[in-house]
């Protein structure tokens, strides 16, 4: 599938997959940034993309991240297809969860970004669901 985008700054690279059985691709910072802890800083991906009609493009944490005492604060990002204007840069909400100041460089992976198919629906509602109840939350198991 071919997906149109734009990096502001040229020298850093494109994103890519890591290796062949890859499903998401890496997203750098485009700045330095410091963390303070407790703190959330919005970091820049240096990337406008065009998420192809039919998709929407997941913003998800790489699994690294833990182990600097980040998360990204809202857990997911979500890409709409419509944002992709020339001021529409991608960027990801860094929260400092540990004690001590975290430093990102520019050019540092620090999220990963996934296609995925979406279906949008129409609400058909319904007086009475036709299934018996299964349970509250977690009904499955522990």
């Amino acid at each position: 599938m071919e997906v149109k985008i734009k990096r502001v700054d040229k020298s850093l690279p494109l994103p890519h997959y890591q290796t062949k059985g890859s499903v998401a691709f890496d997203i750098y910072t485009r700045k330095d940034i410091s963390i303070e802890p407790k703190e959330i800083k919005m970091a820049p991906s240096n990337l406008i993309i065009e998420t192809p009609q039919n998709f929407m493009l997941v913003i998800a944490a790489r699994s690294s991240l833990q182990k600097r005492s980040l998360m990204l604060a809202n857990n997911v990002g979500i890409v709409d297809q419509d944002y992709c204007g020339e001021n529409d840069e991608i960027s990801t909400a860094l929260y400092n969860f540990g004690n001590e100041t975290v430093e990102i460089k520019a050019g540092e992976r620090i999220a990963q970004g996934i296609f995925v198919p979406i279906v949008k629906v129409n609400w058909q509602e319904v007086d009475k669901m036709s299934n018996n109840n299964r349970g509250g939350f977690g009904s499955t198991g522990i």
